[in-house]
Formats: structure tokens, C-alpha cells, sequence
């Protein structure tokens, strides 16, 4: 399964300096990253396990001719292992020249987001996977932890 990555039609013009996120579920949390790493969304994939990696990375699979390293997002977060299911998705994505795919539990929609529904993500004095943290979005209800893309990739 592949899928186009589409926006919401929204009633009013954009508002400027708005930028796209994608949401995704891992676990019981929501997070979002910039629409523009987004290359594309797979369903089930076969991922062929590599020897001595971190317990995060899962494998890679053969993306047209590519080797795509996968990464488990709840286990790169400190959790266990994502039960990887045909429900699965992987997430493809490209920051600086390198393309990774995130396993996650599932994908949720496409949303917009104005500067000043962004703040940045709050000091908790502790390292780990808060430095995977760019900040948090309010998108309704909802609060999104925004991910930056080149510290889950490091």
C-alpha cells in the first residue's frame, strides 16, 4: 500500500508562515513531522533484519532499488518493539540526502500548523529522547510532539 500524502481543505486562506506536518500514532502518543521529508507512506513491507544494529533499527527493505534502513519508532523513543502487523505503516522520509523509514503504529492526517501554534518543547532537565523533541504543536484539542527528523536520524 502506498499512499499520496493529501492536506486538508481548510474554509480560510492560508495564514502566513502555516507549515504542514504529518501526524502519526507510536503507542498511545501523537507526533508530527515536516511534510516536506515526507517521500512516501508504505503499508506492510518485507524488512530483512541486519546483525549488530541498535534494538530501534528493525532491518531495511528494498525501496525500488534502494536499501532503506528502518527504524522502530517506539523503541528509538525508549519503549519495546513495535508488533510489526500488515497494519503497520513506514513512513519514508529524506533529511539531508538520507532516506530512512519510521515504523509507527499509524498514520493520522496531514495538518496545518500557524507559528504561533508552536511552542517550543519545555525544559524537563533530562536528556534522551526529549532531544528527538523540536517542539509542540496545538492543533484543536490536540497536542503533537514535533519531531526533529535529524536527531531521531543521528
Amino acid at each position: 500500500m502506498n499512499a499520496q500524502v493529501q492536506p486538508q481543505n481548510q474554509s480560510a486562506g492560508p495564514v502566513l508562515g502555516t507549515r504542514q506536518f504529518l501526524s502519526f500514532r507510536v503507542g498511545s502518543e501523537e507526533y508530527a513531522i515536516d511534510i516536506l521529508a515526507v517521500q512516501e507512506i508504505r503499508g506492510h513491507t518485507a524488512i530483512t533484519a541486519l546483525p549488530q544494529t541498535p534494538p530501534w533499527v528493525r532491518g531495511a527493505m528494498n525501496l525500488r532499488g534502494v536499501i532503506v534502513p528502518v527504524f522502530d519508532m517506539q523503541q528509538r523513543f525508549g519503549g519495546g518493539p513495535v508488533e510489526y502487523t500488515r497494519f503497520s505503516v513506514i513512513i519514508v522520509v529524506s533529511v539531508g540526502g538520507r532516506q530512512v523509514g519510521l515504523l509507527v503504529d499509524a498514520v493520522n492526517d496531514v495538518v496545518d500548523l500557524a507559528p504561533g501554534a508552536i511552542e517550543p518543547p519545555p525544559d524537563v532537565g533530562a536528556q534522551g529522547s526529549s532531544s528527538f523533541v523540536q517542539g509542540l504543536g496545538r492543533h484543536g484539542e490536540r497536542l503533537l510532539i514535533l519531531l526533529d527528523l535529524q536527531q531521531v536520524m543521528a
